[in-house]
């Protein structure tokens, strides 16, 4: 009774602002790693900052966004209710991440490192984005999430309905692949970081899936006659 009390207690007043900072800290961790290194002090940004700072918030965003993906199944698994509370915002800290991420690829990157004007910084992404593949995988990434981003209020919910919103937010799953993909042609050689990225993504469409079918063989109750 005693943990079921706390258990309540903490999804009320505690889970949302618990939430918000947990998904906050590693902002603000880069900002500081950037204070730290304009004021000539130590840091952890390495010899390349700015390919640093754009990396770590794209894997922060996917890191996040399998997290968003996990809530449902944490919550079946464990039949704690309150975790739905803080799915959207999960999500939602996720597309933030990502729109930073693709900031610093912009400003930091394309802009500041290579000098270039506004219009030859989008002149540029374009050309990434057709030479490319994980440019053009991390950008396709990115136009999925808007539309998940921008109807994640429940007055979106109300305006298309529950179902059309749940048709259009099951495009997170296809968006789970290819940031998964954008990650793996990311990195240079065969490296572990994918490959576990993946394996949770494979384990959570697994799950999804696996309920799916469940639900399409489980019998029906048959109607009594009035």
């Amino acid at each position: 009774m005693a943990k079921s009390a706390f258990l309540r207690a903490f999804g009320k007043h505690w889970l949302k602002p618990l939430t918000f900072w947990a998904l906050a800290l590693p902002g603000l961790w880069l900002i500081w790693q950037w204070a730290l290194l304009l004021s000539g002090a130590p840091n952890d940004l390495g010899f390349n900052p700015i390919e640093k700072t754009h990396r770590f918030l794209g894997d922060t965003a996917l890191r996040i966004l399998l997290i968003s993906l996990a809530v449902t199944p944490f919550r079946d698994l464990t039949r704690w209710l309150p975790i739905m509370k803080v799915r959207r915002r999960i999500g939602l800290a996720a597309f933030w991440y990502a729109a930073a991420h693709l900031g610093a690829y912009l400003g930091l990157d394309l802009y500041l490192a290579a000098g270039m004007s506004l219009t030859g910084m989008w002149a540029g992404l374009w050309e990434d984005v057709v030479k490319r593949i994980y440019i053009t995988l991390g950008m396709t990434a990115f136009i999925l999430i808007i539309p998940l981003a921008l109807t994640s209020f429940n007055s979106m919910v109300r305006r298309l309905g529950a179902k059309a919103w749940q048709i259009l937010h099951y495009s997170v799953y296809p968006l789970g692949v290819v940031a998964c993909l954008h990650y793996g042609f990311m990195v240079k050689g065969n490296q572990l970081g994918p490959w576990i990225h993946g394996g949770i993504l494979a384990l959570l469409l697994a799950y999804r899936a696996g309920v799916w079918i469940r639900s399409r063989t489980r019998p029906q109750p048959i109607a009594r006659a009035s």
